[in-house]
């Protein structure tokens, strides 16, 4: 089952912010309902966003009256900007809009046709995605031996991506194989994704997990109950990855106990036109971090900082998982070198 699909002029998703007491399907007609759900986290992890912005422009596509290309463009690079306005730190998504719209322009045939190609091209980065995750996990499996235990921060599995998953797709893909696989998920505060969407995902499919508090990780290495740390990304840029904030804390911990850290992403995920110091970090709202639900935790008035996503220089990951194979520290400097 895909996390997002399109059906006839519409498009289907999971409204994430329900799991994992409610599974609601929610239907989005146009550009705006796309953006709504982006902003309000019912479609979250980077791969889906690109997916949802690439479905968003042909959605624009499917219900424009435009009768020259030029017009159908322009009303493609309006919807691009709202998009863009949702969410600033994953690449996936300002990806999947600027394929769309360079197509687009170059596109030679009537109008019409060309309303049909963007809902194929739309169509075509779903499934891109669906088989990356596959690769993904194959490739990524060899890295994990019978009876391992893998910490994952955040949620990097199918309701992040179109199906099957990054960091989960690698827990998956070696299961898959039969081999004894338990993971540790973190809660991943200040929105839970951790311990709402990937015990969620584990429970569902079977796969033993054990749920921590963020604040337990160091705890769990010393105590040598993790083999491997297996997360996904947002952004990999040229000196870091970009992921889920705590990302860094796990990644320091893991080289303090010597244990693999391992990013898994697609390369739709790669950005490397820029360092650490240019990506925007999105600063969310305060009351992620004061209220729980609609309850106030912390006093009136305190100052917060919220940022959703940290930098983990490159320094800190043993190796990247891409669909290409696995990118070690010498494989990614070519592979950047080549892709740059």
């Amino acid at each position: 089952m895909r996390t997002i699909e399109w059906h006839n002029g519409m498009v289907k998703t999971i409204d994430q912010t329900k799991l994992p007491n409610e599974t609601v399907s929610i239907k989005m007609r146009n550009c705006e309902d796309v953006a709504e759900a982006i902003r309000t986290m019912k479609i979250r992890g980077a791969p889906l966003l690109g997916a949802a912005a690439a479905f968003a422009l042909a959605l624009t596509a499917h219900n424009s009256k435009a009768r020259i290309n030029e017009q159908l463009v322009d009303e493609l690079e309006e919807a691009a900007e709202t998009i863009r306005r949702t969410r600033p730190t994953a690449v996936n998504l300002f990806w999947a809009l600027d394929r769309i719209l360079d197509k687009a322009k170059a596109y030679t045939g009537n109008t019409e046709d060309l309303a049909a190609f963007v809902v194929e091209e739309a169509k075509k980065i779903a499934d891109e995605d669906a088989a990356a995750n596959r690769l993904i996990g194959k490739f990524g499996a060899e890295l994990v031996a019978d009876g391992d235990v893998i910490l994952t921060h955040c949620n990097a599995g199918a309701l992040a991506t179109v199906e099957y998953g990054t960091a989960l797709g690698v827990v998956r893909a070696a299961c898959e194989q039969g081999k004894r696989i338990r993971v540790i998920a973190t809660e991943t505060r200040p929105l839970l994704q951790g311990a709402r969407l990937t015990t969620y995902e584990l429970k569902r499919d079977s796969i033993p997990v054990t749920l921590i508090t963020d604040n337990m990780i160091g705890y769990v290495m010393y105590k040598r109950m993790v083999d491997k740390v297996i997360v996904g990304a947002d952004r990999i840029v040229r000196d870091a990855v970009i992921n889920k904030i705590g990302t860094f804390t796990v990644a320091v911990l893991a080289k303090e106990h010597k244990i693999p850290f391992y990013v898994a992403a697609p390369t739709s995920t790669f950005d490397f036109k820029h360092t650490s110091a240019q990506v925007i970090i999105e600063e969310r709202k305060p009351e992620e971090v004061t209220h729980m639900g609609s309850q106030r935790i912390a006093a009136e008035g305190v100052d917060v900082l919220n940022p959703a996503f940290d930098v983990t220089p490159l320094d800190y990951v043993n190796a990247i998982i891409c669909e290409n194979g696995i990118l070690y520290k010498r494989d990614f400097v070519k592979f950047k070198a080549k892709h740059h």
